[in-house]
């Protein structure tokens, strides 16, 4: 099945009727992210999305948007190109008079922002770090190299704990 582009929706023009839905493949275009002062992309930049559209009893709609779609950017841990995959499962109500938790703030007369709510919910979806691989040892603190490549002999001699000075001066003979 053929996506076509969409950043936005008139469920009003679909005339639904209660209980009636619609299945719509749209590909969906992304800014990119900018996280801990890091630019990171969505690839791709037009993302392929599964919208349902449900009417119900009461004229608003029930939404669904299903998608998967990778941030490419910096790791968080050792700065290396990363790209964790994200599957984004989307539900969102809009029913009209039935109080501020079942307003969609994506819905405004009868459209829906559809470019709006696929990046919040990508947001919402990310994990709290981005890396490279889920076991990414970081950077090292001394000197800064890459601890997944530097291997298990990276050390760096320890200066001895200056609390302990004074005891060092003690002659025990």
């Amino acid at each position: 099945m053929v996506s076509q582009p969409a950043d936005s929706i008139d469920l009003g023009s679909l005339r639904l009727t209660a209980g009636e839905g619609r299945r719509f493949d749209l590909d969906v275009g992304f800014e990119p992210f900018e996280l801990g002062g890091e630019r990171y992309l969505v690839e791709p930049s037009r993302v392929p999305v599964r919208l349902d559209v449900s009417r119900t009893l009461s004229s608003g709609y029930a939404l669904r948007i299903r998608f998967t779609a990778a941030l490419v950017g910096p790791c968080m841990r050792c700065l290396e190109p990363g790209g964790p995959e994200i599957e984004v499962d989307a539900r969102e109500v809009d029913q009209p008079g039935g109080g501020e938790d079942l307003r969609s703030p994506y819905v405004l007369d009868q459209v829906l922002d559809l470019r709006a709510w696929a990046r919040e919910a990508l947001a919402l979806a990310r994990p709290d770090q981005v890396l490279c691989r889920a076991d990414c040892a970081g950077l090292c603190a001394e000197c800064g190299a890459n601890l997944n490549t530097a291997g298990p002999e990276h050390q760096h001699a320890r200066e001895p704990d200056a609390r302990w000075a004074k005891l060092r001066e003690l002659k025990l003979d």
